[in-house]
């Protein structure tokens, strides 16, 4: 079989339409690849929050006095570094450890959340003093609840109404 002249191959044109195509189908990937990557960042950023959340209504249901004479109540997490030293192996009050976990907490905040602010207020308890017997009685169910509030900054998700950041909350309520 012969081949006519004009059919030695791919012309130049066809070359580059078909670079062109495949040039399109990579930059459709590289957005894809970044969208990806935003979304995964926003998982972590949540699963984050709700790690700490836990960590602290953990924290509080150990020290049940402090909860609800209102010692960790607060507008203002994080905290500052301030807090006495609680950790030294020595005793500690349910106020002093109220400050020692709202300081370990806000620091967990800082460490793992952009702009992070929180607050908690606890209502609806026995308000009680530091004898044995009301300690004994703040067993479950305690008559009270506490609400718990996460804000932080998010990257948007790469879409007009979304460009910057985002501040995202977490709401929770919770007995602890």
């Amino acid at each position: 079989m012969r081949s006519l002249p004009h059919e030695h191959g791919a012309s130049l044109i066809e070359v580059m339409m078909s670079v062109l195509v495949f040039s399109v189908g990579l930059i459709g990937l590289a957005g894809l690849m970044m969208m990806a990557t935003r979304s995964n960042h926003a998982a972590y950023l949540r699963t984050q929050v709700t790690f700490l959340a836990s960590n602290m209504a953990n924290r509080m249901s150990a020290n049940p006095v402090g909860v609800w004479n209102g010692s960790y109540n607060s507008h203002a997490y994080p905290v500052s570094d301030s807090a006495p030293g609680c950790g030294s192996g020595a005793g500690c009050g349910p106020v002093a450890l109220a400050m020692h976990d709202q300081m370990l907490w806000s620091r967990q905040l800082k460490t793992f959340l952009p702009n992070p602010s929180a607050t908690i207020q606890c209502g609806g308890g026995a308000s009680v003093g530091y004898d044995a017997t009301p300690q004994f009685n703040l067993r479950p169910p305690y008559g009270g609840n506490c609400a718990m509030s996460i804000s932080w900054s998010e990257s948007g998700t790469g879409d007009e109404s979304h460009r910057g950041n985002v501040t995202q909350t977490f709401g929770w309520e919770f007995q602890p």
